[in-house]
């Protein structure tokens, strides 16, 4: 196995680039703009222009690397073709062909940006020593990744953990992003916690609690004022904790993880999070299944440079 390798995590704003050795010590990590004019053309022709730059800096060439893993935020396919990535204006597009091309021959691996993010924590993260992870990320949506004895499940259709897509409640007025209603997005999400709130407070106008006065309110705000008591916020945190449980309880039936990773903006909530999900999991979910683990995820916005890592190294 050739000494390097880069992970690469392309966000709609930034391209976050991470330099590896094989053995898995992080050595450097930077980013760069993505630019998204004229569908996204120059997104791939950036990362390998940044990614010759380092090896020039570090005195070292595109043969002293095992490959280049991508994390992208849209459905992969197994041939590392992306089936649309409306976020970066992409269509459906060769990222491992086209990347490859531009780096020499160098391989590629490709895979959406949540199930990267999941191999991540489990190799070196909250599932570290564990081949079967879920990992659950909760921030502006609900992500998913699903990891079966150490790779990724990607799916058919490059859909495979999208957990924030099930459908927990059949009474929704809004409709979701991705065009449905009662999604678990809509509640278990940063914006979703929000979005309970403000129905709790317009339910009940004579209701004593701080979550009043704030604006902005965030879902920060929500778990913090649980801590402290408070009763709506607490309310709340419940009713987000018994959604995130028994939809946890329906993926462990099928999957049955060792340990199941929360991460995401919301999961910095700890472990009264972990407490109201774990409160409403353990009696929906099957009983082989009630010992799966659940823990924080450690990694945060590396990641998804580590996971891409280890799909080059898995190959």
């Amino acid at each position: 196995m050739k000494p390097y390798a880069f992970g690469v995590d392309i966000g709609g704003t930034t391209v976050k680039i991470g330099f590896f050795t094989t053995e898995g010590k992080f050595l450097d990590h930077w980013e760069i703009p993505t630019r998204k004019e004229g569908n996204g053309e120059m997104i791939l022709p950036d990362i390998a222009r940044a990614i010759s730059k380092k090896l020039y800096e570090k005195n070292l060439s595109l043969n002293d690397l095992e490959g280049v893993g991508v994390g992208v935020p849209g459905p992969v396919l197994a041939d590392g073709v992306v089936n649309k990535c409306v976020n970066l204006g992409w269509g459906v597009l060769d990222v491992r062909g086209q990347l490859s091309s531009l780096l020499s021959g160098v391989p590629v691996e490709v895979g959406n940006d949540a199930n990267v993010a999941a191999l991540g924590e489990q190799w070196n993260g909250g599932g570290k020593g564990h081949p079967n992870v879920v990992m659950v990320t909760l921030g502006t949506g609900v992500g998913g990744g699903i990891i079966l004895n150490g790779k990724i499940l990607p799916g058919a259709h490059g859909a495979a953990g999208e957990i924030g897509h099930m459908k927990v409640r059949d009474d929704e007025p809004e409709t979701c992003g991705c065009g449905k209603k009662g999604c678990l997005e809509q509640y278990g999400s940063a914006t979703g916690v929000v979005r309970l709130a403000k129905r709790a407070l317009a339910a009940d106008l004579s209701a004593d609690t701080p979550l009043r006065s704030l604006d902005p309110l965030t879902a920060k705000d929500v778990f913090d004022y649980a801590k402290r008591g408070d009763e709506m916020s607490l309310a709340i945190v419940e009713e987000v904790g018994k959604m995130l449980g028994e939809a946890i309880a329906h993926i462990t039936c099928v999957i049955d993880p060792d340990v199941v990773v929360i991460g995401g903006g919301v999961s910095k909530a700890g472990q009264i999070l972990l407490d109201a999900v774990h409160k409403y999991y353990t009696p929906a979910a099957f009983h082989a299944s009630r010992q799966s683990d659940f823990k924080l995820a450690v990694l945060g916005n590396d990641a998804g440079m580590y996971g891409a890592v280890r799909m080059i190294l898995n190959k």
